[in-house]
């Protein structure tokens, strides 16, 4: 079992800066891919970045590349996500989720520990 909170979310205006927590818990995880996910209201849930626990290795979508930094304390079991020049569409519940094996893939069904999410309002 994996447990996940996460923190840091809140209101900031167009070109500000949020980072986001996870911590972390539970036997294995460190063997985990980690993602980041967003759901925006009526849309569905996006793929926002993968980090490979083990090396750090990352992968990021389009919408964020250059702007969004994950990465992960390894003392602390945390996960961040820096997000940087942020934009009103950028507004969502942000989800912090691991899944088992080494694969950095972008499907939410692939990640089967979630957290309970963060709000993240980026006002213009």
């Amino acid at each position: 079992q994996v447990q996940l909170v996460e923190s840091g979310g809140g209101l900031v205006q167009a070109g500000g800066s949020l980072r986001l927590s996870c911590t972390a818990s539970g036997r294995t995880f460190r063997s985990h891919v980690m993602g980041w996910f967003r759901q925006a209201p009526g849309k569905e849930r996006e793929f926002v970045v993968a980090i490979r626990w083990s090396s750090g290795t990352t992968y990021y979508s389009e919408a964020v590349k250059g702007r969004f930094t994950a990465s992960r304390d390894n003392a602390k079991n945390t996960l961040y996500l820096q997000m940087d020049i942020l934009k009103p569409e950028d507004t969502a519940v942000y989800y912090c989720a691991a899944k088992m094996g080494p694969e950095l893939v972008t499907t939410d069904y692939s990640y089967i520990y979630w957290g309970q999410g963060t709000q993240v309002t980026v006002s213009s």
